[in-house]
């Protein structure tokens, strides 16, 4: 065969993955703290960019700034992404989907998810009305932080260093003392030895001891302990409880842990009466004294999604502002610097890519509030009767639900998904939390949600008596009564997954409950 140059005509289609494509992909899967961690790192590379409160958004127009905000009106409602000028929602999706999986979609809108007609769903549950009279953005008034309203907590050091100077009155003792207390982890655990401690004071060992003997006296009761089994040997001593059998039990707590009494009753010399009231006793008894404290600050979860029952029966969706940094492209600015400078200079060219860096970043950012405000919106449609009615009727939910409803790829509502929470009347919950698996019926009807099987088993289990406790096998013919249908393993499986123990264990510690609860 001849070789011979020749020429063709192609034309074809492909995605490139660009760094702001790369960069847009993951701005929609961080969370609040990391969003704004990676704005403040773009405010330190380009002098265009600017990040204002509500406050200051009223003259945003006088000083000629783009800014990145959802208005009041449009967060109600999943709308359609609109495209802007060279920035296509619909290849942004395509990206995402290229990222974690072979397939592209378009973005549709979303209007009127909730029409006004859609029943009286208020009406149904007016007591949810109640409870969001002053959530922030209603119509109870300004929104407040609740974090101002909790009283403040004593720290287990605050406690302890009360409590020491009526207890020793040598300043050399008290000096031990504070070495010790600096010691402790946040359970009331003594973190370090009594012999690095004399070597840092040049003290004798049995000195340090003898400090400590005394320091174990304080309060809360088994303080300054160094393990487990000396915690509630103090809190014993502190109850006159410590006798030999109680002594044996707490040096075999191992034994304990896989309940194997028969060997504990030989070890203690005891019969099954007296063992049920020593476990009886050891239940009374804190594992980690110093938690009852305030021990270290932290922060609490700030919901991205607000979800409010809404005057006209239906469910109210938005976007909580404080999770929404206001991001501004200051182009006065941008005019002022750029008729200083020729058009063909370095700085001239510098300016050009801060400004085109700072438009993607305002329209990014604009996408992911969308984008999470559309998934929102569809999950509370779809999850309807979790909100009226509780976790017995959380429907099962998986991402292809979902991507279909609102025409995106699943990688694209998986990354919506993955730490955002959602503020509902029934509490503050992960996205993910809605998504789990479809249980059949026993009767051919709808299927059930594993975590609503999961809730009715942790229910039917708590409200069980001594004498009447449920095996997996009576839990899967009342399931099955219900019209769940789940098999004996799997019953075990979610069980386990629980840390429920078993019904012949269950049966021995609620008897043990039962006799601490008489006496």
């Amino acid at each position: 065969m001849a070789l011979a140059a020749s020429l063709f005509l192609r034309q074809s289609q492909s995605l490139v993955m660009t760094p702001q494509l790369m960069q847009s992909i993951q701005l929609l899967q961080m969370t609040h703290l990391e969003l704004n961690q990676f704005i403040e790192q773009e405010l330190e590379k380009n002098p265009l960019l600017e990040v204002v409160s509500g406050d200051e958004g009223a003259r945003d127009d006088e000083r000629g700034a783009d800014a990145y905000s959802l208005p009041n009106e449009d967060r109600t409602r999943a709308e359609d992404v609109g495209g802007e000028e060279g920035f296509q929602p619909d290849l942004y999706d395509s990206a995402t989907a290229s990222a974690g999986s072979a397939s592209d979609t378009s973005d549709a809108g979303l209007d009127n998810m909730f029409p006004d007609d859609a029943g009286p769903r208020a009406a149904d549950a007016p007591e949810l009305l109640g409870q969001w009279k002053s959530m922030p953005g209603s119509e109870g008034g300004e929104g407040y932080d609740l974090d101002d309203f909790v009283a403040g907590r004593e720290t287990l050091r605050d406690v302890l260093g009360a409590q020491i100077p009526f207890l020793l009155a040598d300043p050399i003792d008290r000096l031990v003392a504070q070495h010790l207390v600096d010691q402790l982890d946040e359970a009331g655990y003594l973190q370090g030895s009594t012999a690095e401690t004399a070597l840092r004071l040049g003290k004798p060992v049995a000195e340090v001891d003898r400090v400590l003997y005394r320091l174990q006296e304080l309060d809360p009761p088994g303080v300054f302990a160094r393990s487990l089994s000396e915690c509630l040997a103090i809190q014993l001593r502190a109850r006159d409880r410590f006798d030999p059998a109680m002594a044996t039990l707490i040096d075999n707590l191992e034994l304990l842990a896989r309940r194997d009494f028969a060997t504990l009753k030989k070890l203690c010399g005891v019969n099954e009466e007296d063992l049920l009231d020593m476990l009886a006793e050891i239940r009374k008894l804190d594992p980690k004294p110093g938690t009852r404290y305030e021990t270290s600050a932290s922060e609490a979860v700030v919901p991205d999604i607000v979800v409010r029952a809404a005057p006209d029966g239906t469910w109210h969706v938005e976007l909580n502002a404080d999770t929404l940094p206001r991001v501004l492209v200051n182009r006065e600015y941008y005019a002022a610097v750029s008729s200083r400078t020729s058009r063909d200079s370095e700085d001239q060219g510098f300016l050009n890519e801060c400004l085109q860096t700072a438009n993607w970043l305002t329209r990014s950012l604009d996408q992911r509030a969308r984008t999470i405000m559309k998934v929102a919106t569809e999950i509370v449609r779809q999850q309807d009767a979790f909100l009226m009615h509780g976790v017995d009727h959380l429907r099962p939910l998986n991402l292809k639900t979902i991507a279909e409803a609102i025409k995106m790829h699943e990688s694209t509502v998986s990354r919506v998904t993955s730490n955002k929470f959602m503020l509902t009347p029934r509490g503050l919950f992960e996205l993910k939390y809605f998504f789990t698996v479809s249980i059949g019926s026993a009767e051919g009807g709808d299927s059930h949600s594993a975590e609503s099987v999961r809730h009715r088993i942790r229910t039917m289990i708590a409200q069980e008596q001594p004498d009447a406790v449920l095996s997996d096998d009576d839990i899967v013919d009342v399931l099955r009564k219900g019209g769940v249908d789940l098999a004996r393993r799997t019953v075990a499986k979610y069980r386990e997954a629980m840390n429920i123990p078993s019904s012949v264990q269950r049966r021995r510690e609620k008897r043990a409950h039962a006799k601490a609860a008489a006496s």
